[in-house]
């Protein structure tokens, strides 16, 4: 629904309608996108009333859509508008009343006609354009297309488990495994990669072929199978003979780069590498298991996480490999919000959800009292808040840590005042607003805070639509080190912010990690599996992350103990 009215807001300022409408629709958008609450319970207690910003005619509108599963509204004001021109105001840095312009100038309708139009120069000839936001525009084009050609990490993981699962139950295989950039947890996904090994491969591939969630099968041999499931996902099954399949699962796994190194000191040892084993003349001498080719090549087992040819290939020579860090190591969970900012789960589920994971402990970071899109806490509710907290202390296995997520302010300043963030056990520090101005010197003066002690998504990227802000992250890791300020690794999927490269440079750095899931409900705690990926692949070894803390050791490892450089 909120994503409706958004679009109805879209549609009427394309359109050129008041912007007292216009910002109707759009304030009936946020309100939903951020509400609680479920809002066909709300309806059923007749309390859509309520709702800050849901006049009488909005909640018509969701009335109508709860009992009809449409909005004749929506239907109106679209009509006559493309849904290529409607799809393209996903597009960061295009608004509607841009679109419009270059739509009724220069007849643009789709990405293709938009890209002829920048690369001409007649979009930056229409009024009120210029270079500058042409080139905002064709790097939003850039990014909407990475975030649309590729699939992300948390999407393809779930529809090759699903796969992976069906098969084990349904089909006679002995070996199973994803294979490609997905075993690697790259950021992105293109196609889904499967590898078993099993008897009888026409009937284990015709099995994979009647997967329930399949739309249609793109290729169905004795050894291969593809098919396109649910949502438009392509993924791939290869069988192999069980000799074969540590080699095939080296091979799949990749990446190009890696497999070409490995392949160049197979030649130099005299043997031969490939898909199908490791050879010496005729005979095969590894293949198997993965551990027993990269033995041979004497290198070590390589984790699949560092196979980019970034090192690893000269550390394994070296037996200097990372031993990185993995789920075990984990302590605790460093971000994540409650009920009383923008979350649907309490503070006692949320330690629950922790014991079952086996945590010592959480920080809970709802957002501060500037962050009103958010529900941000007022000083008088962010102390109700620890009185809750402290209930919760004396029950619960896990321990709850008063913490908060301080928005850094246009100024530099933070949110809340020193007497307030010095009663916190930690403190978390992040924009949330002017992403484009003095990002890296506000995010210094924040680390200059004694009682800051992390800062939250430094880069603030979203992978499927946002580049981020306009920082010089090396001087934020820099100022990092000096002040003993740790950086987060947000294990959102959609940010895995700090990325895996800026993560080798904070390693060298000597940048301390803080991991937090960012999770706004009790399964967003699972997230934490994405950012230890993403840690993994910046070679991120258990002293690198203060996730491994005991709580003790935690808090006593606070900026606060040591000691500060002079602003």
């Amino acid at each position: 629904m909120a994503r409706i009215f958004d679009r109805i807001a879209d549609a009427l300022e394309f359109k050129g309608e008041m912007v007292f409408r216009v910002l109707a629709y759009r304030k009936a958008a946020r309100v939903l996108d951020e509400l609680v609450e479920d809002v066909a319970a709300l309806h059923r207690d007749g309390k859509l009333d309520e709702l800050p910003g849901i006049g009488a005619g909005i909640a018509k509108k969701i009335v109508e859509y709860l009992e009809t599963g449409k909005m004749k509204k929506y239907a109106e004001v679209t009509k006559g508008i493309p849904d290529s021109l409607l799809n393209m105001l996903d597009i960061q840095n295009l608004g509607p009343k841009t679109l419009a312009l270059a739509n009724r100038k220069l007849r643009v309708k789709t990405i293709a006609d938009l890209k002829k139009v920048i690369a001409s120069g007649k979009l930056a000839e229409l009024p009120q354009m210029g270079e500058k936001k042409v080139e905002n525009i064709r790097k939003g084009i850039e990014q909407y297309e990475k975030g649309h050609e590729r699939l992300s990490i948390a999407v393809a993981e779930k529809v090759a488990f699903e796969v992976i699962d069906y098969l084990k139950r349904n089909a006679k295989i002995k070996d199973i495994s994803p294979a490609g950039s997905l075993r690697r947890w790259k950021e992105t996904i293109g196609d889904v990669d499967v590898l078993v090994t099993g008897k009888n491969g026409a009937k284990i591939v015709r099995t994979f072929t009647e997967y329930p969630r399949t739309e249609r099968v793109l290729a169905a041999g004795d050894t291969k199978g593809s098919i396109m499931v649910e949502g438009g996902v392509q993924v791939d099954l290869r069988i192999v003979e069980p000799k074969s399949y540590g080699a095939a699962l080296q091979y799949f796994t990749g990446s190009k780069a890696h497999n070409v190194r490995c392949r160049n000191i197979a030649r130099t040892k005299g043997l031969k590498l490939s898909e199908y084993g490791l050879f010496k003349g005729k005979k095969i001498v590894a293949g198997k298991t993965e551990e027993e080719v990269y033995e041979k090549l004497g290198l070590g087992y390589i984790p699949p996480e560092l196979r980019e040819d970034r090192g690893e290939i000269e550390a394994a020579l070296k037996k200097k490999l990372p031993k990185l860090i993995k789920l075990a190591d984990i302590n605790g969970d460093l971000q994540m919000h409650s009920t009383y900012s923008d979350s649907s789960a309490t503070i006692a589920q949320l330690a629950q959800a922790a014991e079952q994971l086996g945590y010592q402990y959480i920080l809970i970071t709802d957002h501060s009292r500037s962050a009103k899109y958010a529900h941000g806490l007022e000083i008088e509710r962010l102390k109700r808040q620890w009185k809750e907290i402290d209930k919760i202390n004396k029950k619960s296995k896990v321990h709850v840590l008063k913490g908060i997520e301080v928005d850094i302010l246009k100024d530099g300043k933070l949110d809340y005042p020193d007497r307030i963030l010095e009663e916190l056990d930690l403190v978390l520090a992040s924009i949330h607003q002017g992403f484009k101005k003095n990002v890296t010197e506000r995010m210094c003066a924040a680390m200059y805070n004694p009682y800051v002690d992390i800062i939250g998504h430094p880069t603030g990227r979203l992978i499927s639509s946002r580049e981020g802000y306009v920082v010089d992250i090396q001087k934020v890791m820099e100022k990092a080190v000096e002040t003993g300020t740790w950086l987060e690794l947000n294990a959102f999927w959609d940010r895995l912010d700090l990325s895996d490269a800026n993560l080798r440079v904070a390693k060298d750095m000597g940048v301390m990690i803080s991991i937090g899931t960012d999770a706004h409900d009790t399964k967003g705690l699972l997230w934490m599996k994405f950012g230890l990926a993403n840690a993994r692949r910046g070679w991120l070894e258990p002293r690198d992350v203060v996730n491994t803390y005991s709580l003790k050791k935690l808090l006593a490892s606070r900026k606060l103990h040591g000691k500060l450089p002079a602003f």
